[in-house]
């Protein structure tokens, strides 16, 4: 089937924007951002070249893991708006061309919702086996996701006596799966929201939500995943799940849905491909990064990879070996504050970097050239850094600095009012901002904006097939992809040195030229589809296999 069939597939070929309402723009001077704050600042996204908005949570919450510990999975935080707010922040964004997706996090509930204080009011209390419990815990427990902050899984509820499962914080109760009312309240939230504009979920920690309570056996637990996308289907076809699944790929293509079986997930993220990418940042050496792509399954049309830079967490570094993972650290982590949890490193990509605008940029000509689908976090398209005074993961999750004003022109509201505070260093808003590079040509901004406008002209990249090509250089990735609509190109190079690399493209049809897709430049190709490219220090390359008889603009 030609990808022409198949537009509906709208993520395919999207770009994908994370941001946090709570800090983005702050409109009532309260401190916090809010939905209204957010809606002034569509036309940022929208130029931008975003389609498509991922919410971090915005329900009601304590607040004690940034959001994630949920009071009221169909409210909103007063502090931030409300429902009316979130409808018309949907609509609007959908006249500006973008969807909206939301942060899906029902593996476990915060211990101040409703349901939690009545579990633990008795044993036959109503809501008692919406969560976990056992008389003594298992001898084997697993590691748990927080290491020096958490050291079990279960915690003991003093008036019952019993102990209660928690895979993330104490103060997160997990929600048992296995029981069907537990299920039908996940499906009653996904229709709550699909029916006020959102068009998909970004799903939590998908592995723990599926995971059976210890000795409960619920049959397949991957049938659970299939459910909520047959429920999800049913209420709207275009709706995704983007799942946040950090295993090795076999085990990925298992929460993909295997070949003749439902499907569960619409798009993974590729934690092993992040992880290797930085491998070859810190030894500017292409191939752990090309390894890692080589390995990388195609997928079925249906489904698609979400490439990304960095997410909300921590950088997590967890699928490199103990040696790869100490180098990451020392090139980009060397303070012991830079890393957390033993495996990830609470910094963004610009310090990371030591500021060298041609890395950056190399960076994120990857991101946008890679088969799949890009993820932004907000901030990136400026180059924000990190407040490493903030509390770990909380140290890339500062305000949005919009001006070099006071708080970056966020809000209004005096500093120590303010959510978390923005970086004092040479990532400060007086130095970084989007009303300073939005008319600059030359600026980082400039840059994703002209990578998102030849991405989202490039309809291969989202749904061509991978071929990592031979340079003949350590320090240089070329891959290519190839689909209906034709072939595209790109190189990289990771190294400090400019260099000229010879591609071998194979065979190609007579006359066929080599179009630069950021120049009006367009070179010949040799009967064996050969060309010398030249690569600036940290240089970057794309390019279209065009054919006479092609008729697109290049």
């Amino acid at each position: 089937m030609r990808i022409t069939d198949r537009s509906d597939l709208w993520w395919k070929t999207a770009v994908v924007y994370c941001l946090d309402v709570e800090t983005y723009m702050d409109w009532n001077d309260d401190g916090y951002g809010d939905f209204e704050g957010l809606a002034h600042r569509l036309d940022h996204l929208a130029e931008l070249g975003v389609t498509c908005i991922w919410l971090m949570p915005f329900q009601p919450t304590p607040d004690r893991d940034d959001g994630y510990d949920i009071t009221d999975f169909l409210g909103v935080d007063p502090r931030l708006g409300s429902l009316g707010d979130v409808a018309e922040f949907t609509r609007t964004a959908r006249d500006r061309g973008m969807r909206v997706i939301m942060d899906f996090v029902m593996n476990h509930t915060s211990d101040r919702h409703p349901w939690f204080k009545s579990a633990r009011r008795s044993r036959t209390a109503p809501f008692r086996d919406f969560y976990v419990w056992v008389d003594e815990p298992p001898k084997q427990q697993p590691q748990t996701v927080f290491p020096g902050e958490e050291d079990s899984v279960w915690e003991l509820d003093e008036r019952t006596g019993q102990y209660f499962l928690h895979t993330f914080y104490r103060h997160q109760p997990d929600l048992n799966i296995a029981n069907p009312a537990v299920r039908d309240e996940i499906a009653k939230t996904i229709g709550y929201w699909l029916e006020l504009g959102i068009s998909g979920f970004r799903v939590d920690a998908v592995p723990f939500l599926i995971e059976p309570p210890a000795g409960v056996d619920i049959g397949d637990p991957h049938e659970f995943l299939r459910d909520i996308r047959r429920f999800l289907q049913r209420r709207s076809s275009e709706a995704v799940l983007l799942g946040e699944v950090n295993l090795p790929f076999d085990q990925q293509l298992e929460f993909f849905g295997r070949r003749g079986e439902p499907a569960e997930l619409t798009m993974q993220f590729d934690f092993l491909g992040m992880q290797a990418f930085y491998l070859s940042l810190a030894r500017e050496d292409a191939r752990p990064l090309a390894a890692s792509l080589a390995k990388r399954p195609q997928l079925e049309p249906e489904a698609q990879w979400a490439n990304f830079v960095r997410n909300h967490d921590e950088l997590t570094l967890d699928k490199l070996t103990d040696a790869e993972r100490e180098e990451v650290f020392e090139a980009f982590a060397p303070e012991e504050w830079m890393r957390v949890y033993g495996r990830g490193i609470v910094r963004r990509l610009p310090p990371m970097l030591d500021g060298d605008p041609r890395r950056i940029r190399m960076v994120y000509s990857l991101l946008f050239s890679l088969p799949g689908t890009p993820v932004l976090f907000y901030g990136e398209e400026i180059g924000m850094g990190e407040n490493g005074a903030e509390r770990k993961r909380l140290a890339v999750r500062t305000p949005m600095q919009w001006t070099d004003e006071v708080n970056g022109g966020f809000s209004r509201a005096t500093p120590r009012r303010l959510v978390s505070q923005p970086p004092t260093d040479g990532c400060a808003p007086e130095h970084v901002n989007v009303e300073a590079q939005m008319h600059d040509p030359d600026s980082l901004l400039s840059a994703i904006r002209s990578f998102a406008v030849r991405y989202r002209s490039s309809p291969e990249i989202g749904w061509g097939r991978l071929e990592v090509l031979p340079s003949g250089q350590n320090a240089v990735l070329a891959h290519r992809i190839t689909a209906d609509v034709g072939r595209f190109v790109a190189v990289h190079n990771f190294a400090a040195v400019p260099t000229v690399v010879t591609l071998q493209l194979g065979e190609v049809a007579p006359d066929s030229k080599l179009s630069d897709l950021f120049t009006v430049d367009a070179f010949d190709l040799d009967e064996r589809g050969r060309i010398d490219v030249h690569l600036d220090a940290y240089g970057y390359r794309w390019f279209r296999i065009v054919e006479p008889d092609d008729r697109r603009l290049t």
